[in-house]
């Protein structure tokens, strides 16, 4: 029988439930000294009464709130629970804001005080708290070393409060009334086209996430020891809910990886069970292999192309019946190689915070990994639907929605939604709430359809569509994805608002930039490409950068986004003039 969750008041509540139950069992791993060392949930729960009750020994006051600068650690889940126990709200931030991020973020949010984990993202926000006309309390995780400050400005060592006294049954108490509808934290979005804008999630949206990502994994995997990697930023509404929260809710470990670089050490390491994961990481990955297997010879390669095929197969119908000898043959050879590489252990990867090629997800479920999309906005906790095996995995669709939410498809197409992870507004942003909540409703901005099973398809966002110069719609990021699929080409950003035909920026890939035919090895990729589109999508004219969209650079958000607004100012000139010629 599906194993449910239960109805929990707070997130709090839940956390503290599965604490009593886990014991001493080890919760939380991080690396140090080369090691994996962990905090168990006993532990984790005193850290959190004892952080808790700092706050308010410091003057925080139920509803006030306090913003967290940290990468994925331990601490981080620990300052994240022990903010809402105190009853104050936690404002998440992202590791690479400027001192203008900062600043926007503190001001908007009325932030009384911030936890900052080391001193080197303390040079960026210090200047942003001196600044700040409410912001007067720092604790660092680590020594965090400033110059003059102002005398209001009080500075706290981590370890000094988790350490102080700590009564975890008071802090139960305490927390019991604590609704579902109050406000748990407020997650900035991430700034695609402007100032980013303070989404107001309460308990009860992150708990029906939650509750809804559990109802999947119950009816169609079942539920024990998972083991997660967290390495998306915990900022990012997706990860918070789905990489912190929803391993809370099952008991699970969380093992926080030590770079994206160290990402797949990791993984052979930790052997995780679940995966939630971004696109564009999935899309690199794909890349690796594929250039692996090239280079490891005839077999390999052929061992891919018959994968692929009957993965392809698979994904249209059946498998035809002689292709089956072929299919235990991948299985004990192939995948099991690839199952390997990403620890052995995996029931699902989860790709989420963007659109997600059908051919990278059709690549990975082909080599043995159950691939689910799912899509979801940070105004929506952030998980509105996810593919699920039960309803059959079609990665052109992102699944039907989750349960207890109302998705609906507007007159024009848009896709609205409604349910309790919906947001109650954004904070101190009147103009806005009501520009998106229609009548209980969420106005997602997206345009899609429901298939045939009840699978919502997204076709596009209605703001990032281009309009060519005759009225013609055209999907850039349909385009994008078929460009970065092509091995000569990293990153793409298509150009062609009320002109005539697209034209594209493109950055090649690494192994092929300094090389003299650069140029035409990049127009047979794009050749390629338009060969598979409508006259109306193809690519006529494209200008190379030598330098990738970074998140440093500020041309890609922290969930790997391009920002159009950003590379736009940046090259506008250079695209238009390709018009001229």
């Amino acid at each position: 029988m599906a194993r449910q969750l239960e109805h929990f008041p707070n997130l709090v509540t839940m956390f503290l439930t599965r604490a009593e139950e886990k014991g001493d069992a080890p919760f939380l791993w991080a690396k140090r000294n080369g090691q994996w060392q962990p905090i168990t949930w006993t532990e984790a729960s005193r850290q959190v009464a004892a952080m808790a009750a700092a706050l308010r020994d410091i003057g925080m006051n139920p509803g006030d709130r306090v913003a967290l600068v940290s990468e994925n650690r331990p601490e981080w889940l620990i300052a994240d629970l022990g903010i809402m126990a105190a009853g104050c709200v936690t404002v998440p931030t992202y590791t690479t804001n400027t001192t203008r991020d900062h600043a926007h973020i503190l001001g908007n949010s009325g932030a009384r005080a911030v936890i900052v984990s080391t001193q080197k993202l303390a040079k960026t926000l210090i200047p942003a708290v001196v600044t700040s006309s409410e912001c007067h309390h720092v604790i660092g995780m680590e020594d965090i070393r400033t110059g003059q400050a102002p005398e209001e400005l009080q500075f706290y060592h981590w370890d000094e409060l988790v350490a102080g006294p700590s009564d975890v049954g008071e802090m139960r108490e305490r927390v019991a009334s604590v609704a579902r509808d109050a406000l748990a934290c407020i997650i900035y979005t991430s700034g695609t086209g402007g100032a980013p804008r303070g989404v107001q999630q309460h308990h009860g949206a992150i708990l029906h996430n939650v509750e809804g990502c559990i109802d999947i994994i119950s009816t169609d995997f079942g539920w024990e020891d998972e083991i997660f990697l967290s390495f998306l930023p915990a900022s990012h509404a997706y990860e918070h809910s789905g990489g912190q929260h929803f391993p809370v809710a099952l008991g699970a470990q969380i093992y926080y990886a030590e770079s994206l670089e160290k990402l797949a050490a990791n993984i052979e390491e930790v052997q995780p069970t679940i995966m939630v994961v971004v696109p564009r990481l999935f899309e690199m990955l794909r890349t690796r292999i594929m250039k692996t297997i090239e280079a490891s010879g005839g077999l390999s390669q052929y061992l891919l192309r018959r994968a692929l095929k009957i993965g392809n197969d698979r994904h249209e119908g059946g498998v035809k019946p002689w292709d089956l000898p072929m299919d235990g043959i991948l299985s004990l050879t192939l995948r099991r190689k690839v199952k390997a590489k990403v620890g052995g252990r995996t029931k699902a990867w989860v790709s989420g915070g963007a659109p997600l090629n059908p051919e990278v997800g059709n690549f990975f479920q082909s080599l043995g990994i159950t691939f689910l999309q799912g899509y979801g906005q940070t105004e929506a906790g952030p998980v509105i639907s996810c593919n699920r095996p039960s309803a059959g995995i079609r990665h052109e669709t992102v699944g039907p929605p989750v349960k207890n939410c109302e998705v609906r498809i507007a007159d024009d197409g848009e896709i609205m939604v409604r349910g309790e992870n919906v947001m109650h507004g954004y904070w101190r942003n009147p103009e806005e709430t009501a520009r998106v909540l229609k009548d209980g409703w969420l106005a997602t901005g997206d345009v899609g359809h429901f298939d045939a099973k009840g699978r919502i398809c997204i076709t596009d966002r209605k703001k990032d569509l281009i309009v060519n110069d005759k009225g013609d719609n055209v999907s850039p990021q349909r385009i994008e994805g078929m460009l970065t699929l092509q091995p000569e080409i990293a990153q793409a950003m298509v150009y062609g608002d009320r002109r005539p035909h697209l034209v594209a920026l493109l950055v090649p890939d690494p192994e092929i930039a300094g090389l003299p035919d650069v140029q035409q090895r990049l127009q047979r990729a794009v050749d390629r490409v338009n060969s598979d589109v409508s006259i109306l999508e193809r690519v006529r004219r494209f200008i190379v950068t030598q330098d990738p969209f970074t998140i440093d650079n500020e041309q890609m958000t922290p969930s790997m986004k391009i920002r159009r607004h950003v590379i736009g100012k940046i090259y506008g000139e250079q695209l238009d003039a390709l018009y001229k010629r």
